[in-house]
């Protein structure tokens, strides 16, 4: 009940299995770091002090995007590119027009936000960019229309650059989105107009492109188009998932299986691993157990990951 708990308090945290290989964690480390090497470089050319440091931050938080998360909508080059541009020119224009003062800045942040969505670059860096020229004191304010330029327009089009260069090393990458789509027919029964109805109904602004949400759930209908368990399948100290989700999730280990006999009906003993009534051990009739088995699963670090009944048959032979 403990492991439970603890799961259920981090996930109201909004912690989620890990799904990413060290190696990929490591492609995206060095890929951040490179760029901003160069955007350091670039940007102590023309500001020195505080100013300079400022933009190299707001650029960093550019580069976790585009080399940790670079299939994300907000990490594109039309949002890192616009971002920042339309970002530091709401903020040039709040420092300007504007008496100076704490709101100020806080006001610049908003009407950034609400530009980069009207003009579908939301970029969260951009937030930073404004609130830099408004609190970036005389250096930004002395450069005036010529800092959207240099170093703003410039630092994003290298992190951009570097993005593409360097992401396009990889074959499981794709930066930019445009440079590769997939191959899609959709799910049966949805069609991407489907798709498009139900993200309006939703109104809210999800990080995902429209083609790797068609991809994934395809993905996702073929994995689970490969026929269910049976009482065949079932093998002592093998894992199986109910398949359901939220609260009802559960995983099963069998610890004995007692086979049918005549005139016995076969039954199971298991015992509860994860999810639903963690730490419950039970018995069920084989015909039940099987019913409830959606598939095999594997422990897979913090999560799990289904096992194809191919494999699930061979494990007993």
């Amino acid at each position: 009940m403990q492991r439970r708990h603890l799961r259920w308090l981090l996930s109201g945290f909004g912690w989620t299995p890990d799904t990413t290989s060290h190696l990929e964690k490591l492609i995206s480390a060095l890929g951040a770091t490179l760029s901003l090497l160069l955007v350091y470089t670039i940007t102590h050319q023309l500001l020195e002090g505080d100013s300079a440091l400022w933009v190299t931050g707001s650029m960093g938080a550019s580069a976790v995007l585009v080399f940790a998360m670079p299939h994300g909508m907000l990490s594109q080059p039309w949002s890192v590119i616009g971002g920042h541009l339309v970002s530091a020119a709401v903020g040039l224009g709040c420092a300007t027009w504007l008496p100076f003062g704490p709101w100020v800045a806080a006001l610049a942040v908003g009407g950034s936000i609400f530009f980069m969505m009207l003009l579908r670059c939301l970029h969260p860096p951009g937030g930073a960019t404004a609130m830099i020229v408004v609190l970036g004191g005389p250096v930004v304010q002395q450069a005036g229309l010529s800092f959207l330029l240099y170093p703003i327009l410039l630092d994003a089009l290298v992190i951009v650059v570097a993005a593409l260069l360097f992401n396009n090393l990889f074959h499981w990458r794709r930066y930019p989105l445009a440079l590769a789509r997939y191959q899609v027919s959709s799910s049966p029964g949805i069609a991407p107009e489907d798709f498009h109805y139900a993200l309006r109904k939703m109104n809210a602004y999800l990080d995902i492109e429209f083609d790797d949400l068609i991809h994934l759930v395809e993905l996702a209908n073929e994995h689970a188009s490969h026929h269910g368990v049976s009482e065949q399948d079932l093998v002592e100290e093998g894992f199986y998932s109910n398949g359901l989700t939220g609260d009802n999730w559960s995983v099963r280990q069998v610890q004995f299986i007692l086979p049918r006999r005549r005139g016995m009906r076969g039954r199971v003993r298991y015992k509860v691993v994860a999810g639903a009534d963690s730490g419950v051990e039970g018995q069920a009739r084989l015909s039940e157990f099987a019913r409830w088995a959606r598939y095999r699963v594997e422990a897979d670090g913090g999560g799990w990951h289904r096992v194809k009944l191919e494999t699930a048959s061979a494990g007993q032979t």
